[in-house]
């Protein structure tokens, strides 16, 4: 995979992403790990690609043990500077979901805002995803989301730009986007442009996936697809109108456990 959030791209990551319903979004993973019989209060939760800790001080907030694991040190620089406001924090590691074993295991784990779709190969998505089940209790519900296929193949991405109000000046971030369509990949390149000609650019590749595939790859690792939807709200189905779904699997356990 290539190297990605490094330094210049962590310390603008919040700004980036300060009109992001965070809240909301824990509103709904807590709603679908209820709808799914998921365990009630006091969930012991890991948070793989939980980069600054927008979901996981949220659900720490409400009573939920959590654990974050990210492999980029400066995001999780960011992430621990916000511990010690007088709610529990979460316990942050930097590790490769690909190879990570913690040695325990949670009630429910989640990888939000596209974190799957950074496995661009076959073999680093069933990794990540053998991770996710070898934290998971049997039975244990994993929450995710994806670039749903159908939709980026309808709406293709283009060039955005996105302007934002910092205390050190404006910033402004562009996207710039291309299609590999044979290997389910889209391939955006990010350029920061700030106050006092600061200039860096990062390409992140990003892959996207069909409810279909999705289906497969959990089932080889271990773990069965029960619920797909749209977001934001999570009540839609996974059409090509839905950029951006979130499913939710469980940990498989006999016989079943793998493909």
């Amino acid at each position: 995979m290539t190297e990605v959030f490094g330094n210049d791209y962590a310390a603008a990551y919040d700004a980036l992403y300060g009109d992001k319903d965070y809240e909301g979004e824990c509103d709904l993973v807590l709603r679908l790990l209820a709808a799914h019989g998921g365990a009630g209060a006091g969930r012991r939760l890991l948070d793989l690609g939980c980069g600054t800790g927008n979901h996981a001080f949220p659900l720490a907030r409400r009573g939920h043990a959590v654990t974050g694991v990210d492999r980029s040190p400066d995001m999780l620089e960011r992430a621990r500077a916000k511990t010690g406001q007088g709610a529990p924090a979460p316990a942050f590691h930097q590790a490769d979901l690909r190879d990570l074993d913690l040695g325990r295991r949670f009630d429910a784990v989640l990888m939000m805002f596209a974190v799957l779709g950074y496995q661009h190969e076959n073999a680093d998505l069933l990794a990540a995803l053998r991770t996710v089940r070898r934290h998971l209790e049997p039975g244990g519900l994993f929450v995710f989301d994806v670039w749903n296929g159908p939709a980026v193949l309808t709406d293709r991405p283009g060039r955005r730009v996105r302007p934002v109000e910092t205390a050190g000046g404006p910033l402004v971030r562009t996207a710039d986007s291309r299609l590999d369509v044979a290997r389910q990949l889209c391939h955006v390149r990010f350029a920061l442009r700030g106050p006092d000609g600061f200039e860096r650019a990062e390409e992140h590749t990003m892959r996207f996936f069909s409810p279909p595939e999705l289906d497969l790859a959990l089932g080889c690792a271990g773990l069965r697809l029960l619920d797909l939807r749209s977001l934001p709200d999570g009540e839609g189905p996974p059409d090509e109108r839905a950029w951006t779904v979130i499913g939710v699997a469980r940990a498989l356990v006999g016989p079943d456990a793998a493909c």
